[in-house]
C-alpha cells in the first residue's frame, strides 16, 4: 500500500505569534498560561523520598522551563526563569567584541533570528535543582527549584553550549562545547569539571549507556547555506566519539559516512542528529541532516542494517536552505519494550509511531514543527514538543494516536524526566 501523506497548509501559513521575553512574576506567568487554557496541575501523589516524577520542557527563545506532569493530562505545575542574571550575562558580553559576535551569531544562525537561552536540563538526584545550559551565554547553570536562585555556573569552553546527558546514576551531567569541540563532565551537585574530551566539529547530542561509556555524536556546520549534497564535504568533520565514562578516554570513533557509503547511501549525509538505543543496547537507531526517515545500525557486526524512509509533507518546501539547522527530521524516541519507535517529522509537520520489526509506520499526526522526542513517565506515550505552536504533545504508542496536549512557553525543544519536591509548585523567588 502506498504511504499515508499529509494534505494541509504548510508551516509557512501558520499564525504569527508575540515573542514573548522572560522575567515576569511566576504569578502573572500562571496566569497567561491559564488563559491559554489548560489550567495548572494540581500536585500528585509523592514518589519515594518525598518527590514528585515530572517533565521539564525547555522554552529556549524565552528562557523559562515549563514543569509538568510525567503522564496522565501532562498538565502544567510550574515555570522556572532560567536567566534570572540575564543582565549582568548580557553586560559581559557587550563589553566583550569577540563573545558580542559570537552571541549575535547564535541569534542568526541556530537561534533563526532568536537567543538561545535554555537548551537541555535535568534535575538533580534529589530534585532540589534545576540544571540548565544556555546556549547564548556559553554555561551550564544550577537553580534551586525552591527559590529560583543561581547555585553554581559553569563557563564551557567557547562560545555555546548544547545538548548535555546525564549519566545512570544522575550524579554527572555531560555537556557539548559546539564551538570548541569539547564535551564538559560535571558533578551535578557541584559543578566541578570531572572531565573534558575532544570530538569531532560541533558536538551535538550525548548519551550515556548502561555499559560505562558516553557517546557524543558531532554535526559540522549546520548554519551555511551549503546544503547541496555535493557540497557536504564543507560541513566538517563529524563522527561519533564513544569515551570511558569515567576516565574520559576515547574507546572508539565511528566514521558513519564509511558505513553509509557501504550500505549504499553515499547520498546521505553523516550528520548524526538524535539518536536512540534498544533496551539491550545492541542496535541504535539514529536521523541524519536532510532525511526523512532514519537508520538502523548494528553495533556487533558495525554496519547500517536498514534505513525507514518515512512520508514527505507535499507542501514541505523542497529547498533544503529553508529546512532548519539542516534538520529534516529532528526527534527519536522508543518505547521501553523497544517495540516502536516514535519519529518527529520536524519539517514535514508530523509526528509518527513506527514498528521496529516491519518499519511500517502508523498514522501521521500533524504536528507544527516538532523538534523534539522523549517518553512519559509511565512509558505508554510518546511526547515530543511542537516548537512551532509552543506546546508539548503525547502520541500513545501502541495505537500512535494523540491523547494529550499542553500548550507551554516560547519555542520549546528538549524535554526531559525529571523529579521534584512533591510539593512544589515554582520558585517563590521574584
Amino acid at each position: 500500500m502506498p504511504s499515508p501523506r499529509l494534505s494541509r497548509p504548510h508551516p509557512g501559513a501558520r499564525r504569527a505569534r508575540v515573542r514573548g521575553r522572560a522575567g515576569g512574576s511566576l504569578a502573572a506567568a500562571l496566569a497567561v498560561l491559564a488563559a491559554l487554557g489548560g489550567g495548572v496541575a494540581a500536585p500528585a501523589a509523592a514518589d519515594a523520598g518525598g518527590l514528585r516524577e515530572v517533565m521539564f520542557v525547555g522554552n529556549n527563545w524565552d528562557g523559562t522551563a515549563e514543569v509538568i506532569a510525567s503522564r496522565g493530562d501532562f498538565a502544567r505545575i510550574g515555570r522556572v526563569n532560567v536567566i534570572p542574571d540575564r543582565e549582568e550575562r548580557m553586560r559581559e558580553i557587550y563589553l566583550d567584541p569577540v563573545r558580542l559576535a559570537f552571541f549575535l551569531g547564535v541569534r542568526s544562525g541556530p537561534g533563526e533570528g532568536h537567543d538561545q537561552f535554555v537548551d537541555d536540563m535535568y534535575a538533580t538526584p534529589d530534585g532540589s535543582a534545576m540544571v540548565v545550559s544556555r546556549p547564548s551565554f556559553a554555561d551550564v547553570v544550577s537553580l534551586d527549584l525552591r527559590t529560583g536562585k543561581i547555585n553554581w555556573r559553569f563557563p564551557v569552553a567557547g562560545y555555546r553550549s548544547d545538548h548535555m546527558a546525564v549519566s545512570p546514576d544522575g550524579t554527572r551531567v555531560a555537556v557539548s562545547a559546539s564551538t570548541a569541540n569539547t564535551v564538559h563532565v560535571l558533578d551535578i551537585v557541584s559543578g566541578r569539571q570531572l572531565g573534558s574530551f575532544k570530538t569531532g566539529d560541533k558536538p551535538h547530542e550525548n548519551v550515556f549507556t548502561s555499559d560505562g561509556l558516553l557517546w557524543n555524536m558531532s554535526i559540522g556546520e549546520v548554519t551555511t547555506a551549503l546544503d547541496a549534497p555535493w557540497l557536504d564535504w564543507t560541513k566538517g568533520d563529524r563522527k561519533i566519539t564513544v569515551v570511558d565514562a569515567t576516565t574520559f578516554r576515547t574507546v572508539r570513533v565511528i566514521d558513519m559516512r564509511e558505513r553509509l557509503d557501504a550500505f549504499g547511501r553515499g547520498d546521505l549525509s553523516d550528520a548524526v542528529r538524535p539518536l536512540v538505543f534498544t533496551p539491550d543496547e545492541k542496535k541504535l537507531y539514529f536521523q541524519v541532516s536532510f532525511l526523512n526517515g532514519f537508520l538502523e545500525y548494528d553495533l556487533a557486526t558495525d554496519r547500517i542494517t536498514r534505513l525507514k524512509a518515512l512520508p514527505g509533507n507535499p507542501a514541505t518546501n523542497p529547498d533544503r536552505t529553508t529546512w532548519v539547522n539542516d534538520s529534516r527530521h529532528h526527534g527519536l524516541s522508543m518505547s521501553p519494550d523497544g517495540t516502536r519507535l516514535c519519529v518527529a517529522g520536524t519539517m514535514d509537520d508530523y509526528v509518527t509511531v513506527v514498528d521496529r520489526a516491519t518499519l511500517q509506520e502508523g498514522p501521521l499526526v500533524e504536528a507544527d514543527k516538532p523538534y523534539w522526542a522523549t517518553v512519559s513517565g509511565d512509558g505508554r506515550s510518546c511526547v515530543i514538543s511542537e516548537s512551532g505552536a509552543d506546546r508539548v504533545t503525547a502520541i500513545d504508542f501502541a495505537t500512535g494516536r494523540r491523547v494529550a496536549t499542553v500548550g507551554v512557553g516560547d519555542h520549546p525543544q528538549r524535554v526531559r524526566l525529571a523529579h521534584v519536591p512533591a510539593d512544589w509548585t515554582g520558585p517563590t523567588a521574584r
